[in-house]
């Protein structure tokens, strides 16, 4: 019934020191904490990383191309309902997420050339971000990991806690409802070889283009990190990148021009390499827990593309 009424449902359960890998998803839901409470990281594409306080009674409403990551702190286990409209979704009835780092992230499945172009970094480095982190979606931190600590401000907007929320309907002794809108929610509301940098079309559009003129090579990387696409494209061609895949281009040295439609009125993106990736949101303790790498290593990563957006140069 799930899946003929295009609806999913999922929970997420994390012991003391669980860590659920940065992520996201190919459907729009809402968070609801039913049990405990921790903290969680809401990156909003182009936006700030919001870091909140999470509790029993939460919801929190995801859109399409948010990324989050949960992690608990605390003794009590933390367990986080979803549900949400999987009718863009690659399976109806159920949740695709996909994962930036560990196991079976994105990035996994590109070559490493084409990481190290994105990224600016060496192929040590490349090895260290990739394969660090060997955990596929949750891990246990050590308890001496530092996490970032949430922040009162970023709750605004992104949680409302239905237990203690004022109340749309209070029948005396029978029962009492909460409505989640744009009001008291508003992400309810939304639920030579240059290089084009990784990125997924955050609103669940299909992307169709048409290469226009000259040629290059192109990847694309889908669910646990798979590539499903690596090929020479050249003028005449047409193809079409699924819903949430990350797609990935480096013209030959005559160059690559394309023509894209998007099949959604006002598309947005998020990139992740350059300086509007959502790496650069994400909060470095976070970065470096989900790599698995040194303090020194992660802040090398950030210092990378600190100025190019989108379309990277060729090297020198």
């Amino acid at each position: 019934m799930l899946r003929e009424g295009n609806i999913g449902a999922a929970k997420l359960a994390l012991e003391k020191n669980g860590f659920a890998l940065p992520r996201y998803s190919d459907s729009s839901m809402v968070a609801y904490v039913l049990q405990g409470g921790g903290v969680a990281g809401i990156i909003l594409p182009e936006s700030e990383e919001k870091v909140i306080a999470i509790k029993k009674g939460d919801a929190i409403a995801l859109p399409f191309g948010v990324i989050t990551w949960w992690y608990n702190k605390e003794d009590t286990e933390l367990v986080v309902l979803y549900m949400g409209d999987t009718s863009k979704g690659h399976k109806p009835g159920q949740f695709t997420d996909f994962f930036l780092t560990g196991f079976n992230g994105i990035f996994t499945g590109f070559t490493t050339d084409f990481v190290k172009r994105a990224w600016d970094v060496d192929d040590d480095i490349v090895k260290a971000l990739i394969g660090n982190q060997k955990g596929k979606g949750i891990v246990k931190l050590d308890a001496n990991v530092k996490m970032p600590e949430p922040k009162p401000d970023h709750r605004k907007g992104m949680a409302l806690n239905c237990e203690e929320a004022p109340l749309d309907t209070d029948i005396k002794n029978a029962g009492n409802v909460v409505l989640l809108n744009t009001q008291n929610l508003p992400l309810v509301g939304q639920v030579g070889n240059e290089m084009c940098s990784p990125g997924f079309s955050c609103d669940s559009a299909l992307q169709v283009t048409y290469i226009v003129k000259g040629s290059g090579r192109l990847q694309v990387v889908g669910v646990d990190g798979k590539r499903v696409l690596e090929t020479i494209v050249k003028a005449g061609n047409l193809l079409i990148v699924p819903r949430f895949f990350v797609v990935s281009k480096i013209a030959d040295p005559g160059g690559l021009s394309w023509f894209s439609i998007i099949t959604t009125p006002n598309p947005m993106f998020t990139h992740l390499a350059g300086s509007i990736g959502a790496w650069k949101a994400i909060s470095p303790e976070v970065l470096q827990a989900a790599f698995k790498v040194t303090a020194e290593t992660e802040k090398l990563f950030r210092s990378k593309r600190t100025n190019d957006a989108i379309f990277f140069p060729p090297p020198n």
